[in-house]
């Protein structure tokens, strides 16, 4: 696959993961209901009592019946909710990632070297020059974030660029351009803020149902085990379901950024060493807890602590690099 199918196959993913996840999420949200209306009904013939919005009109709904109202009230709602979180992320997301990681804007005039060397980069790819940020961590990794190569950025953490040599460290740009250039940077954003938003809800929910209380003062047993309810199942979504939703945008984008970058440099072994370097170096402290976002590192920035990440790769965000080296080595020749 060269460069122009896969700029426009991530176009297509993008617009597929803008629909996937509000309507996944508005399924969801409308299982989750269904499932917890015996809270409401607990028997086939008891029927809740339904008024309009002044109280004035009143009907009784059977169980199913007032199913049916709950999914069609509130899964519209949370269908809209839903999109708006994309909507936002999409413009914004970028800047809300860097500034979790605290990272800091780099300047021709304040790192002169990296500057010329990225954008030295961004004109070989016939690409905007992205703005640079620089973390303070000592670790190695780098990423690069945004919405298109005209609102892109790149991050570099202070480790990465003490330890690197100017080629290894050339490779390293160059592959995080490509996925600028390849529209990865997008597909990803998408993901991540589709991702974060079910985690959110979730742990919103679980708050809500472990420590909300009635108006007097006692505890509402049905609406406290309906947030519970809610709450698992969207922290289910969000750390199992859509990381597998994740892992169908493909973790062949990192090989394609990876020859895309020795192309660029004509050098296979600066990023193949740099590769090298960088693992085992990469738990970045400021991502750990940003597990959807490791996905746009160069290296996963998150230990091996979990059953998910111990299963032969299965949830991995990337190739892993021992193999990303022997492809960048059989590109030397």
């Amino acid at each position: 696959m060269n460069t122009y199918e896969h700029i426009t196959q991530n176009r297509w993913r993008s617009i597929l993961l803008v629909i996937l996840f509000p309507v996944t999420f508005a399924i969801t949200a409308g299982l989750i209901m269904w499932l917890s209306a015996d809270l409401w009904a607990p028997q086939k013939e008891a029927y809740t009592l339904v008024c309009d919005l002044y109280g004035n009109q009143c009907d009784y709904l059977s169980r199913g019946q007032m199913i049916g109202v709950m999914v069609l009230r509130w899964v519209p709602v949370l269908w809209l909710v839903a999109m708006g979180w994309i909507f936002i992320s999409y413009f914004v997301g970028d800047s809300l990632i860097l500034s979790s990681t605290k990272a800091v804007k780099v300047t021709r005039d304040n790192q002169p070297e990296l500057y010329r060397l990225v954008e030295n980069l961004a004109i070989t790819r016939g690409l905007p020059t992205p703005t640079i940020y620089v973390i303070d961590d000592d670790t190695l990794n780098a990423f690069a974030t945004g919405r298109d190569p005209q609102h892109a950025s790149i991050a570099f953490t202070r480790g990465i660029l003490q330890r690197l040599e100017r080629v290894e460290l050339e490779g390293v740009a160059a592959h995080e351009l490509a996925h600028i250039e390849n529209r990865d940077i997008r597909l990803m954003l998408l993901t991540v803020a589709g991702i974060s938003f079910f985690t959110l809800i979730g742990e919103v929910c679980l708050r809500i149902g472990l420590f909300s209380r009635s108006s007097n003062g006692k505890n509402d047993g049905a609406v406290r085990l309906l947030f519970l309810l809610a709450g698992f199942g969207f922290l289910v979504y969000g750390y199992v379901i859509a990381p597998l939703i994740r892992l169908a945008v493909s973790r062949q984008r990192e090989y394609q950024a990876d020859a895309t970058a020795a192309l660029t440099t004509r050098n296979p072994l600066g990023l193949a060493n740099a590769l090298r370097k960088i693992s085992g170096h990469c738990q970045t402290k400021s991502l750990q807890e940003m597990h959807s976002v490791a996905a746009m590192c160069i290296a996963n920035p998150v230990p091996k602590s979990n059953l998910f990440d111990s299963l032969a790769g299965l949830f991995a965000t990337h190739p892993p690099i021992e193999e990303r080296i022997r492809r960048l080595e059989e590109m030397n020749g």
